[in-house]
Formats: structure tokens, sequence, C-alpha cells
């Protein structure tokens, strides 16, 4: 069994505690990991991107001078791509970013990063997360007890609080989310998670 300290929030070992082989000792799978992260990232993509073209701008409904004897080129209507105010020619025009991915994919690429993380040694269990007061203060305390300070952070707790919000929103680093949010992308993209006894255990419920 795959084992990690249980440490309290001044960074003290209560005991050690057993991973689930399953979902923190897999070998990665990179190319399904790659896949979530890319379905991921779309999925925060707007697609409300929009040009007009020279058949939606208003105006140039007849040609601007005659065809021949003006000595000018021959133009059909002052809304074409070379006018200005005309419309625009292989611009963006709003799509859908959205990618598909089936469930058991899903899971084994959450299970691929956790593992990854597990590999790293960047995740840190604590016996329970509460905050006092809602000082972002007690939060960097805390983040200090533990040595992670001045990393990137995934906070993942079971329940939220207002003091835990309140504490840690004005920390650039710090991720707060629960349980039933972990996500592939916000593993991946932070140095190091802590994740709550009671947040593994549902972690471990949910994935096996």
């Amino acid at each position: 069994m795959k084992k990690v300290e249980l440490l309290n929030l001044k960074g003290e070992k209560v005991k050690d505690i057993n991973l689930n082989e399953e979902i923190f000792d897999i070998t990665p799978n990179k190319t399904v990991l790659k896949d979530a992260i890319v379905l991921a990232m779309a999925s925060l993509r707007q697609g409300t991107h929009s040009t007009k073209n020279r058949s939606e701008v208003s105006g140039g409904g007849r040609k601007p001078w005659r065809q021949k004897g003006t000595g000018r080129a021959r133009q059909g209507s002052i809304r074409a791509v070379q006018w200005v105010g005309g419309g625009r020619y292989g611009t963006p025009v709003p799509r859908d970013y959205s990618k598909k991915q089936n469930r058991k994919e899903r899971r084994l690429a959450l299970k691929s990063a956790l593992s990854e993380k597990a590999m790293e040694k960047a995740i840190i269990v604590l016996d329970n997360l509460k905050v006092a007061t809602p000082k972002t203060k007690e939060m960097i305390g805390i983040l200090d007890s533990l040595k992670v300070k001045d990393k990137k952070v995934l906070l993942v707790v079971n329940e939220l609080d207002d003091n835990m919000i309140l504490a840690s929103r004005n920390l650039q680093n710090v991720i707060l989310i629960l349980a039933d949010e972990l996500s592939v992308l916000d593993v991946v993209a932070t140095d190091v998670m802590i994740i709550t006894e009671e947040a593994l255990k549902y972690v471990e419920e949910v994935l096996k």
C-alpha cells in the first residue's frame, strides 16, 4: 500500500495513512490525461467571437460609380472587403469549442493526474482544515507551517465555511474547491494538493 503522512495544521505528523493504489499508484495514461486537459481548457472558451462579412454589413446596395470611363478601378460595392467599413474575410465566426470524452476516460485521466501528484510527493493530507478567523494572515500561517507558502496550492475540502473562503480568496496562489468539484485541470495546474482526510475518503469512494 502507498503510505502518506497525516498532518495537523502545524505541519506535525499525526499518523501514517494508506492511499488507494488503484487511484494514487497507477501508471499515468499520458494520452488520456492530455485529452482531458485539452477538453477542460476548451470548455473555458466562450466561442462568441464574431465579425461581419460583406453580406452582413449595412449599406452598399449600389455600385459606387459606373463600370467604365472614370479612370478608377471597377467597384461593385462600398461594402466589399477592401473598403473601410466593408465586410471582413477569413475572420473569426462563432463556434463551439467543446470536446467530448467518455466517463471511463475522464475517471482514468483524474486517476492519472492524482498518481502523478503522488509520485511527485506533492499530496499533503490534513486531519482537518478549520480556520478560526476569516483573516488571510491565518491561512498564510497554515501554508507556512506546511512549507508550501510560495507554491501554487490546491485546497480540497469536504465542506466549505465562510472563514475558509474569506481567508483564502485573496491569495493568488491558492485554489479552494470541494472534493466533488475536483478536476484534472486543477490538479495539474498546481504545485501541491492539500486535501483533508474526509475529502480524501470521498475521492477514493467515488473513483474506486
